[in-house]
């Protein structure tokens, strides 16, 4: 069995969990903000996030499995490192920290990468490439959100 079958699973896994842990860690100060009606539950939140970590893990293992190793691979795999760091600091900014202003600009960051990883793989996997589209999806819905809850509730 090829390592990267095991790494970039243990990657999503770590990072999910890390989201997680941040995320229970601010329920109690999250309850308290005023949120926009389109808010979705936290159990579809849940579903959701599960769905994209499988999709981008699969995205992730058909491009390190199915395309050239060179310069623009090398630029992709930073890129779903960067991803990763930014998908679970959003949680800390958020949750831990409860700084809104700052948990806006950092998922426009994270809406950057998912958008920069679809564009830098379609030339090389249509497959892998597709697979993100759901996640940069949520993530731009989830923008929205942030920005709205940042105006609601400053």
């Amino acid at each position: 069995m090829k390592l990267n079958y095991i790494v970039i699973p243990l990657i999503t896994i770590i990072v999910a969990s890390m989201g997680s842990e941040f995320t229970e860690a601010g329920m109690e100060w999250y309850r308290t903000l005023r949120l926009p009606a389109s808010t979705p539950s936290g159990a579809v939140i849940g579903l959701v996030w599960g769905v994209i970590y499988i999709l981008t893990t699969a995205s992730a293992l058909i491009v390190w499995n199915g395309t050239p190793h060179d310069s623009r691979f090398r630029a992709i795999v930073a890129i779903f490192l960067v991803n990763a760091f930014l998908n679970a600091f959003w949680s800390y900014l958020f949750f831990v920290q409860h700084w809104l202003a700052g948990s806006v600009v950092e998922i426009i960051l994270l809406l950057a990468t998912v958008a920069a990883l679809v564009i830098l793989i379609w030339p090389r996997s249509v497959i892998a490439a597709v697979l993100l589209l759901p996640y940069a999806g949520w993530v731009a819905f989830a923008s929205w959100l942030n920005i709205a809850i940042w105006r609601l509730n400053t």
